[in-house]
């Protein structure tokens, strides 16, 4: 399945943005500020599976790490800097349209959750499924 990982301190938007993408048929992995999602995302790159973040989607007022410093350290980094961003925000929607290097697409709150996952697909496709073993019963 096709990771994306969801940085948001509004749980309520976090939850009805995250079952979106489930019901598009991602996996969604959830953080409550760049802190903590700069540290997933780092653990998961060090990890030997196929199911790994291929998108971050980001709030940009959060506690702890904010949405531009959160993409300013992704892109910082050698082994992270290709996964694509979207920054979703209401008041500084125009400071990420301002830092196109930071992000691939920028969203303004409040969005439609069909255009976002319609943005979602533009960026990484449909979602990927693992590979079916026929059942030889």
């Amino acid at each position: 399945m096709s990771r994306i990982l969801l940085v948001d301190d509004e749980y309520l938007i976090s939850d009805i943005l995250g079952f979106a993408l489930e019901d598009a048929g991602y996996d969604v992995e959830k953080a409550s500020n760049g802190k903590k999602a700069l540290q997933l995302l780092k653990e998961d790159q060090t990890l030997l599976k196929e199911n790994k973040v291929v998108l971050v989607i980001t709030d940009y007022m959060m506690p702890v790490m904010n949405g531009e410093e959160l993409a300013t350290q992704v892109r910082d980094d050698a082994t992270l800097k290709h996964l694509p961003i979207i920054l979703m925000s209401g008041a500084q929607a125009d400071i990420g349209k301002d830092k196109p290097a930071l992000f691939n697409e920028v969203v303004a709150k409040p969005f439609d959750l069909n255009a976002m996952v319609d943005t979602v697909r533009k960026l990484i496709g449909p979602p990927q499924t693992p590979l079916q073993t026929p059942d030889l019963h």
